[in-house]
């Protein structure tokens, strides 16, 4: 993404009209952004700086912005449902991402959650069952983030569910967005290092629910956390909870790995404090 004052030609650029309607554009030599308000030629958003008010060929006004991560993954191509923004930081912090640490992701979909920890810092191995898939979610961390962050992105098409290449590993976290991520802890014991991270997204609590039952014997600190996100109407003297929320999109299961040995540590640990089937 450019950083100069200017915009230039193959950068995306964010137009937000009066009613706060969000277009995502690229700019592209001899185009032109098109409503039905008219269009505003490519090359006047060039000559440019952001934050400057347009007008289209019908006089509706577009204020030019360069679009923050929450406003591409909003608007952003996607081929598969997208993790939402207010899922997304708080992934991060369960999963402790931070520069330099090797995380494992299967499902990057239409790699909003790929973006969001390349952004962070990460090394990223993904696993993808569609080539489209793989194909629009490097398009997409290119786009935004430019093509210099493919060099810690790198996708294969696989299945997670049937394992995990130990050549990927070790990694430091393991971050899941699958139908059936219980599938894959097995795997990802084999793969993480003790003391790593793992979390993944579920749409309904019995998919949580069931990977919380995976999460056991190897694994401390497991949570289940759900985040709502509720706005607030504020003007002048009047204020109040919006009328609508973006409340459930889907749950955050996490857990610590304590290591390949210690199912067996934990066992003899509870045999030794157990007097008369109860504990001491």
């Amino acid at each position: 993404m450019a950083t100069n004052q200017l915009f230039i030609y193959g950068e995306r650029v964010l137009l937000l009209d009066k009613k706060r309607r969000r277009y995502l554009v690229e700019l592209v030599e001899g185009g032109e952004f098109h409503s039905h308000a008219g269009f505003v030629p490519h090359a006047d958003i060039v000559e440019a700086v952001e934050g400057t008010v347009l007008r289209s060929t019908h006089g509706a006004e577009y204020t030019v912005l360069r679009p923050t991560l929450e406003d591409f993954v909003l608007e952003m191509p996607r081929g598969a449902q997208v993790i939402y923004p207010k899922d997304l930081a708080p992934i991060c912090v369960l999963a402790d991402i931070f520069p330099g640490v090797k995380v494992l992701e299967s499902g990057v979909g239409s790699g909003a959650l790929s973006m969001t920890m390349l952004r962070w810092g990460a090394e990223i191995t993904g696993y993808e069952l569609r080539e489209d898939f793989a194909n629009r979610a490097r398009a997409n961390v290119a786009s935004f983030l430019g093509e210099e962050a493919l060099q810690r992105y790198h996708v294969k098409i696989g299945d997670s569910y049937e394992g995990i290449d130990l050549d990927d590993g070790p990694f430091d976290r393991v971050v899941l967005d699958l139908p059936e991520p219980w599938n894959v802890i097995p795997h990802a014991e084999r793969v993480l290092r003790p003391g790593g991270i793992l979390v993944a997204y579920t749409p309904s609590i019995t998919q949580a629910a069931q990977t919380r039952e995976q999460l056991k014997g190897r694994w401390l600190d497991t949570r289940t956390i759900e985040v709502l996100h509720r706005g607030w109407h504020i003007d002048g003297q009047s204020v109040r909870p919006d009328h609508r929320m973006v409340a459930h999109t889907g749950f955050l299961t996490a857990g610590r790995f304590l290591g390949q040995g210690s199912s067996r540590r934990l066992q003899e640990t509870e045999a030794e404090t157990t007097i008369d089937g109860e504990k001491s």
